[in-house]
């Protein structure tokens, strides 16, 4: 069983993992507004786009069930310095790419070793009691969006109107360096030896238990395919955003990292601050409602947009409600599950979430090779639709 915080004893854990995870995220972040006017100079159309960003969540999805099984069986703090370690050297690749083969080359490792979330989701639902887990997922979600602050708008001013992207990308190899010898030395481990042995013998006691048989047993199988949908439009969004605003508005990776900041400032307030009180204002079943709702509000002013304020109106709406679904759905799921599955079911999740992140760019690369952007859009209203 979860054990809840002490005070003046827990707090200061999930202080140190929001840092350690908002300093990753920033690096994370600081590549967004690049990679749509990085790949062109080695040759990428608009599809390869869409591919370089899916073959990272690809990658993602296919490991995210075993990075979160193994922080159950070895604890959560040795699997997240591994996976900022891998991320550092995924950037370096990036900073040095040549060719387009080792653009994607870059991205693939990062994939691969983009455990991050989930595992530290897993320690927060190990910090935190069952009533307080959706704020402390905000929290989370908070690291995560001045990530977006922070990191867009550095990339942005970083690769300047010149593209320097090597430059980009070396920054955001410091920073996961900087996070990965944050961890290692303040980071305390939140799942403890016993609970690990305890797991052990529940896992051998429960034999073998499938990914599907494990989300059936905990009710979560619907939450698995909501977060599919929520990381499929808010993917579409970001890959859609920068080529649309391009294209109409002829910016560039300064302007997309400035409004992406602004957002991130949004994202940040709305889930480190008000999560929790609008969860215990409306419940958390009404809130994740109202955040696909709004997901779909943006989708459908987008195919309207044809100025500037509707532009970016459109973006902001989208993206505020797939900020409210996030810590929702990881609260749910970490709610319903047992404490010796939990790194597994929210790696799971995580999986779930990464295929979505593949989904949203290829939808939207298909819709926009073979049409344009109107009806793009209106794919990914579709799949809000579908999270109510």
């Amino acid at each position: 069983m979860p054990t809840a915080p002490r005070s003046g004893r827990r707090a200061p854990p999930i202080a140190l993992l929001f840092a350690t995870v908002l300093i990753d995220l920033i690096g994370f972040g600081i590549i967004i507004p690049i990679l749509p006017f990085m790949a062109p100079t080695l040759g990428a159309s608009n599809f390869d786009i869409a591919l370089i960003i899916a073959v990272y969540s690809v990658c993602g999805g296919i490991v995210g069930p075993w990075w979160g099984r193994l922080s159950d069986r070895i604890g959560r703090k040795p699997v997240l310095l591994i996976c900022l370690g891998g991320t550092g050297l995924s950037y370096l690749l990036l900073a040095f790419s040549q060719t387009l083969a080792m653009l994607y080359a870059s991205r693939i490792l990062a994939g691969l070793m983009s455990g991050n979330f989930g595992v530290a989701s897993a320690m927060i639902a190990d910090l935190s009691p069952p009533q307080e887990r959706a704020k402390a997922m905000g929290l989370l979600g908070a690291a995560f969006g001045l990530g977006l602050v922070i990191g867009p708008f550095l990339g942005g001013v970083l690769a300047g109107d010149e593209g320097r992207y090597m430059q980009v990308g070396l920054v955001a190899a410091g920073m996961s360096l900087c996070a990965l010898i944050a961890g290692i030395f303040l980071l305390q481990e939140s799942h403890s030896s016993e609970s690990r042995a305890s797991a052990k013998a529940e896992n051998q006691a429960a034999g073998k238990l499938s990914l599907w048989r494990m989300l059936q047993n905990n009710g979560n199988t619907l939450l698995a395919v909501q977060f599919f949908l929520q990381n499929s439009c808010h993917t579409t969004v970001s890959y859609l955003f920068p080529l649309w605003v391009g294209a109409y508005l002829g910016w560039g990776a300064k302007e997309v990292g400035m409004v992406f900041g602004i957002q991130g400032i949004a994202m940040a307030v709305l889930q480190g601050g008000l999560i929790g009180r609008l969860v215990r204002w409306m419940g958390e079943l009404p809130l994740l409602l109202t955040g696909a709702s709004l997901m779909s509000l943006g989708f459908v002013v987008a195919t309207q947009a044809d100025s500037a304020a509707l532009i970016l109106l459109a973006f902001f709406t989208t993206i505020t409600g797939g900020t409210l679904c996030t810590p929702v759905l990881n609260a749910l799921v970490a709610n319903r599950t047992p404490n010796h599955l939990r790194g597994r079911m929210l790696g799971t999740t995580s999986s779930s979430a990464a295929f979505g992140r593949v989904a949203g760019p290829l939808l939207g690369g298909v819709l926009l090779s073979l049409t344009d952007f109107h009806w793009a859009w209106l794919g990914g209203a579709a799949a809000a639709l579908l999270i109510a």
